[in-house]
């Protein structure tokens, strides 16, 4: 077999029960590292001991996922794209360092899946979108150039919805990808191709990115861990913008501690970002480990009209162990996160308006074919654009045009300002907020598609927190009708280590 080469060769001279003794415990080993991952319960830290311990290796980790995405990836369609060579030729460049004794970080030797709207050097990156097919970057994310460093391996890239629009990965040029705890529905979005990488054990780790929800809605679909970090902790850089003052690049992961992991990896000031910020220089980042001290807040506009009632009873479950463990719980209010969902859809389409306007047809990308420049500029966005981008750009436009301007988008960014002093304010009085990600669980592929307003109201629990720049986290908490359910826990501002730390504490319990 496979895993036994390396073994077998260079030690023909032993004497075959050495052979058979070293063999044995490398398969030992080997099959501890294929119980991880086929039971989805994959752990760095273990995984790190077993490379230095030499019990097994980066290249037999990365070869099993491999063969786990050629198994289940064509059912899925998670991956848009695999790296498997330059995957292997990574693997082996980290055996060499832990041959060495010489390994880059916990991360070393790791495999990860990466969002197909997060730029890879040299890889084609199409966004999800007929307009980037065939286009290839001349530069690279700075989180990718991060995970180079701490010696990561790429596995390849994951589907999404059309420049991140969409709440179900069902609008990318490649198909949807499917859930893998019912391949009927959906796995949320945008970042669905990662969180069904996760979910299904193709993939360790994964990146995603979180506009309005879209990491940790299609976690809480597929019962993983997705992390958004406080806006500016983790470098744009390298991230197909779709609404730059909302965007925000995550880690999505099996377990807590391996989302922190991955953050720890990435986030850090970039002067390429002019958004970034450098966490280090600020104060009151320690976590609390001692959750008898710790006040959370559960805000009564989450637990009204509109949950459903199966997803409502787990998340008071999820609620109620916090209570036991000891965490004093407060009713709190966010009066103005009722306009949240409405201050998103103006904000939002105005900046996806002039970030997509740079794809003409002339630059980069898809080119239609037409007699004039101005014929290719209108037929590459027509025929290069899904209909919920252009639907997007069409109400971006709109609302920012020198007529609707100040009846719209300004009034929106007041509102906006609102609703982060309603965090603000209920931040003065409890440490976390806790509810749910999403008001149901995953639903059927092509139930929502006809209906826009429908699908925009699967991100009403999680919109609010990018309006205001927070950090929040998806942690799996129960099942309903055999379907996953997310627990958010949303903190202040540069609370990102905290929230893992509860993050933890809650899924110990």
């Amino acid at each position: 077999m496979y895993f036994l080469r390396p073994i077998l060769a260079g030690h023909k001279n032993q004497s075959y029960q050495n052979i058979s003794l070293l063999s044995t415990a490398y398969l030992c080993s080997k099959i501890k590292l294929d119980k991880m991952i086929e039971e989805k319960k994959f752990n760095i830290k273990e995984t790190s001991e077993l490379f230095k311990a030499k019990k097994t290796t980066p290249v037999e980790c990365t070869k099993a996922y491999l063969d786990r995405i050629s198994e289940h990836n064509h059912k899925l369609n998670a991956f848009v794209k695999v790296l498997a060579d330059s995957a292997l030729k990574m693997a082996e460049e980290s055996q060499k360092r832990f041959e060495a004794g010489s390994s880059k970080s916990l991360l070393d030797g790791i495999p990860i899946a990466i969002k197909d709207n997060i730029a890879i050097e040299g890889i084609e990156t199409t966004a999800g979108s007929k307009m980037l097919q065939g286009f290839v970057p001349p530069y690279e994310a700075e989180v990718i150039t991060k995970l180079k460093e701490a010696g990561a391996v790429i596995l390849g890239k994951t589907n999404l919805d059309e420049f991140a629009m969409g709440s179900s990965t069902e609008t990318s040029v490649f198909g949807p990808t499917k859930n893998p705890a019912d391949e009927t529905r959906v796995p949320g979005g945008s970042s669905g191709g990662s969180a069904v990488a996760v979910a299904s054990g193709m993939s360790p780790l994964a990146l995603g990115s979180d506009t309005g929800g879209s990491i940790r809605q299609p976690a809480s679909f597929c019962g993983i861990v997705g992390f958004k970090p406080t806006y500016g902790t983790v470098s744009r850089y390298g991230l197909f913008a779709m609404a730059s003052s909302l965007d925000q690049i995550g880690s999505m992961a099996s377990t807590v501690e391996d989302a922190e992991i991955l953050y720890n990896i990435i986030k850090g000031y970039d002067k390429k970002d002019s958004t970034s910020i450098d966490i280090n220089q600020i104060s009151n980042l320690k976590s609390q480990n001692d959750i008898s001290k710790i006040k959370i807040g559960i805000p009564k506009e989450y637990f009204a009209e509109g949950l459903d009632p199966k997803v409502k009873k787990v998340i008071e479950e999820a609620i109620e162990k916090f209570k036991k463990m000891g965490a004093e719980i407060k009713v709190v209010s966010l009066p103005n996160s009722k306009y949240a969902m409405t201050c998103y859809y103006i904000i939002m389409p105005v900046e996806v308006a002039s970030n997509l306007a740079r794809y003409d047809g002339i630059k980069y990308g898809y080119s239609a074919k037409a007699q004039n420049s101005l014929d290719v500029y209108l037929k590459t966005r027509s025929e290069g654009f899904g209909a919920e981008v252009k639907r997007r750009i069409m109400l971006g436009t709109y609302t920012s045009s020198a007529g609707y301007i100040d009846q719209y988008y300004n009034k929106a960014q007041k509102v906006r300002s609102l609703i982060r002093q309603d965090f603000n304010q209920v931040f003065k009085d409890v440490d976390f907020i806790l509810g749910p990600v999403a008001p149901t669980t995953a639903f059927k592929i092509g139930e929502k598609t006809t209906d826009p307003l429908t699908m925009y109201l699967s991100d009403i629990y999680t919109i609010a927190v990018n309006l205001a720049g927070l950090p929040a986290i998806s942690v799996p908490c129960g099942e309903t009708d055999g379907l996953p359910v997310g627990l958010q826990i949303i903190g202040p501002q540069f609370s990102d280590t905290k929230i893992l730390e509860l993050g933890k504490i809650y899924e110990s319990a």
